[in-house]
């Protein structure tokens, strides 16, 4: 590891999230290793299919718009899980192993897992991804019933539709439907895979503010509808929103994490030499912020890293949608 981490490289400072195919090659070299006989046709796909929808080349879709769940997100997640899957294998007796078909349809998931938030073509009436917030998850899983026969996975359709519930919030745990523990483990590691990637990047804080405030206001999540019809303020301001993120943080290594996980964040460690270079980052941001907090001193956040989207400006147009939805929301007679 290098000690000046680039804003858009993972926790080690060695693999650029940014890059679909220099994840695909740093997946690759971790997964082969641990399963040889893990077929390399399928993830090729799915890194490949991955690139040209959420680029905006594939037929049917826009691409990636919105600006906090973008490409170097899911890219990161899915470097992540596989971290996490080989040290999980690297430690497992024989009846619990995962197994290469296993490993590779979580790969394909966590590829996948924020695809909801992408709109079709025929989807004309939305203007933004984020309008999908609150149902991307469910949205994810109807393509993965459409993608994995594709790939000659079609077997492995009821798990990963259900896993994928794993990164998300409209399903509780408990309903989630897989028996198997290897199952249950893989979904453990998804949703592990998913909060620590975004909370160890380097811009965490900066993207809370800027740009997932923005994403919560057009998927009705910062101003939601009350019971009477009138509107509910749950962040008022991307500052307001980082505000309330130590709460969030713990709540979600305790919540999460470390119950509803089962602490799988730990199978990193013997990757690490004991280390867990994730939670190491999620601990300095969540210091940084608290720092922040108690000098109020708001110009301590001051990156700007490159949003990795289908669209040349997507900040620009996101701002302008926020603008008009909060003008609208508050204009509206109750």
């Amino acid at each position: 590891m290098t000690s000046a981490r680039r804003s858009d490289f993972d926790v080690t400072n060695t693999v650029q999230v940014s890059s679909p195919s220099v994840v695909q090659a740093a997946v690759e070299a971790l997964c082969l290793r641990t399963w040889p006989d893990m077929r390399r046709e399928p993830l090729a796909h799915a890194f490949d299919y991955f690139d040209r929808l959420f680029t905006g080349r594939m037929p049917g879709y826009y691409g990636v718009d919105t600006v906090y769940h973008d490409m170097q997100h899911t890219l990161d997640v899915t470097l992540a899980l596989a971290r996490l899957m080989v040290g999980y294998e690297r430690q497992a007796e024989p009846p619990v192993r995962l197994g290469a078909e296993r490993a590779l349809v979580g790969i394909i998931t966590a590829l996948f897992h924020d695809v909801g938030y992408l709109r079709r073509i025929d989807e004309q009436e939305y203007r933004n991804g984020a309008e999908f917030t609150r149902v991307h998850v469910s949205r994810g899983a109807r393509f993965l019933e459409s993608y994995l026969p594709i790939v000659g996975l079609e077997a492995w359709t009821p798990v990963a539709t259900q896993i994928i519930h794993f990164t998300g919030y409209e399903v509780p745990f408990s309903q989630i439907r897989v028996c198997d523990p290897r199952d249950v483990a893989l979904g453990h590691m998804l949703g592990t895979a998913d909060m620590i990637g975004q909370m160890a990047d380097r811009c965490y804080l900066e993207k809370c503010r800027d740009r997932l405030y923005v994403e919560f206001v057009l998927g009705g999540v910062a101003l939601p509808l009350a019971t009477n019809g009138g509107r509910q303020v749950k962040y008022a301001s991307g500052v307001d929103l980082l505000r309330q993120t130590p709460e969030f943080i713990t709540e979600v290594r305790t919540r999460r994490l470390d119950q509803a996980f089962n602490r799988a964040y730990r199978y990193l460690e013997i990757l690490f030499g004991g280390r867990n270079p994730y939670m190491e980052a999620i601990d300095r941001n969540y210091d940084y912020l608290r720092q922040i907090l108690r000098s109020e001193n708001w110009r301590m956040l001051r990156r700007n890293p490159p949003v990795f989207a289908a669209h040349p400006d997507p900040m620009s147009v996101m701002r302008g949608l926020m603008l008009g939805y909060i003008k609208k929301a508050w204009s509206s007679p109750e």
